[in-house]
């Protein structure tokens, strides 16, 4: 597979797209469980909600949210769903061996994810 989304757009989705619509997508794409988690949510269903505009996540719920779609449609473009849930899951060297899912999940704030949208862009590029 390729890359064929320019990181630009998907910066610029993540941040103007109905949120709903981003829940949805992540819903979709990496299923409701790891959409809850990455997110930070106890409670798979409250993904479902957000997704029908029925509940409104906290601040930095919708930063991890949005953060995780990022980071997930690039990989997804470019690997496809599978590896892009195994890239979230799996221990990353480049981020000090740490789980990209577990650092979006325990993230409170921008800074916590400075790292996490270069290291995706570098391993997307790569499919190149």
């Amino acid at each position: 597979m390729t890359l064929t989304l320019d990181p630009t757009t998907v910066e610029r989705e993540a941040v103007t797209e109905d949120f709903a619509q981003i829940a949805g997508w992540l819903q979709d794409h990496l299923g409701q469980q790891l959409a809850a988690y990455v997110t930070g949510l106890r409670d798979p269903k409250v993904v479902g909600r957000w997704r029908r505009g029925i509940a409104h996540p906290r601040p930095a719920a919708e930063m991890r949210a949005r953060t995780a779609f990022q980071l997930a449609r690039l990989l997804v473009d470019a690997y496809g769903e599978r590896t892009a849930r195994a890239w979230l899951l799996g221990s990353n060297s480049r981020l000090d061996d740490e789980a990209p899912a577990w650092l979006l999940r325990h993230a409170e704030d921008a800074g916590d994810l400075r790292r996490l949208v270069p290291v995706a862009r570098a391993f997307a590029g790569s499919a190149a």
